[in-house]
């Protein structure tokens, strides 16, 4: 299931995002919602990306968060519409678009930025 072992430690990443969030007077459900997002495309960039240890911004900027993760591949991500509702796999990306006001890709010289940005209802 995890062609290149355990998966990395994202503890550090969480806890950055959920401290920022929190000094920002974010509701708990949206900071809730961006850590599962933050998963998912931290997860991605390990299994797809092939980054050992993904790089993460996190950045707050009034009542707008935008969090990037970034590896090496300069693949974009394909995000599957899977109709099968026993797969054990493949709807990250549908997640990621659902929990958040927006997500995209840059490319970069080496490899790519996956983000999402979430609107401070607060």
């Amino acid at each position: 299931m995890f062609p290149l072992g355990l998966p990395p430690d994202w503890t550090a990443a969480r806890e950055e995002l959920r401290e920022a969030m929190v000094r920002a007077g974010w509701k708990p459900d949206s900071v809730a919602d961006a850590e599962l997002a933050l998963y998912e495309l931290f997860i991605n960039a390990w299994r797809h990306g092939g980054s050992p240890a993904p790089v993460v911004v996190v950045v707050v900027l009034d009542r707008l968060l935008r969090v990037s993760v970034s590896d090496g591949s300069p693949l974009p991500p394909i995000p599957r519409n899977s109709a099968d509702p026993y797969e054990m796999s493949g709807r990250g990306l549908q997640l990621v678009r659902h929990l958040t006001t927006r997500f995209g890709t840059d490319a970069r010289s080496s490899g790519k930025s996956v983000w999402f940005e979430l609107d401070s209802a607060a």
